[in-house]
């Protein structure tokens, strides 16, 4: 059990550590997680937790949906002559972004508004369901496997959610570490994610708010007429926007603040460890 104010003295002597990394994707938290020992550290990802877990099903549904359009494959499937699977590991999760998918156009790959938002809420669960099952892991992940210490790679989604029962039981079991990234940094995680546009999970609410704004501002009839990475390129800022105070909100609640740019300088457990302990004051 963590206490709300936890010490840096109390964390430093604790036996067992365990800590819940929230930020943005790009901040470093699974570049941090892979600078920790991993004969002392369990890593868990989230997002590959939600992958091969509880969004496995969907997923694949859709890559067989995209394959049954091709003949030859299709009369292969039809007859069990070949399977499909994915190949989601903690540092490729293209396959649940593919299955996320962006609203727009169909002809240029886009989803309809009310498609989108059904595989948003599946993400949202299996999400829900995945920061539920850090309990279960930390003591499996000493009590099975032996590992002294956990860290929990949780998605930059996690603001989003809006359960606090979540965070309640994270902060029970956990540190949470907020990642938190200086201006500089922020406009760079902005301008890579420009660059190369993927889906991700955001709440409906915060969707029903500025779609109709795109689309006036583009002079667009319908959600159907939107190309879909300039959507993309225009609502990311927006939803940078939308999520920094919550990240902060959650760890001024439940728990302390990292500045991002700082993981650059760890070079392995004892640097990590002093930081939060400093943090933690």
């Amino acid at each position: 059990m963590y206490p709300k104010k936890m010490s840096g003295s109390a964390f430093r002597k604790a036996s067992h550590k365990a800590v819940t990394l929230l930020g943005m994707s790009g901040s470093g938290k699974t570049m941090l997680a892979s600078k920790l020992p991993r004969h002392n550290w369990f890593h868990y990802s989230g997002d590959y937790r939600i992958g091969t877990r509880y969004m496995d099903e969907p997923i694949l549904d859709n890559v067989k949906r995209e394959a049954m359009k091709v003949p030859f494959l299709a009369d292969l499937l039809r007859s069990d002559s070949i399977y499909l699977c994915h190949n989601i590991t903690i540092n490729n999760l293209a396959p649940i972004a593919t299955f996320l998918g962006m609203i727009g156009n169909p002809s240029l790959g886009g989803l309809s508004v009310s498609e989108f938002k059904r595989r948003q809420s599946l993400h949202r669960g299996a999400e829900i369901a995945a920061m539920m099952d850090v309990r279960e892991f930390v003591g499996k992940a000493q009590e099975t496997y032996g590992y002294p210490n956990f860290i929990n790679d949780a998605g930059g989604s996690l603001c989003e959610l809006d359960e606090p029962s979540v965070l309640r039981q994270l902060a029970e079991d956990t540190l949470i570490l907020y990642l938190k990234p200086p201006e500089a940094m922020l406009a760079k995680i902005i301008e890579r994610s420009l660059l190369d546009p993927k889906p991700m999970y955001y709440q409906s609410s915060f969707l029903d708010r500025v779609l109709p704004e795109y689309l006036a501002e583009k002079d667009l009839n319908s959600a159907d007429e939107i190309v879909p990475n300039d959507f993309f390129c225009w609502i990311f800022p927006r939803l940078v926007e939308h999520r920094l105070p919550r990240y902060q909100t959650i760890a001024d609640e439940y728990g302390v603040v990292l500045e991002a740019d700082r993981i650059d300088g760890i070079r392995g457990e004892a640097d990590f460890i002093e930081l939060i302990c400093e943090a933690l004051g």
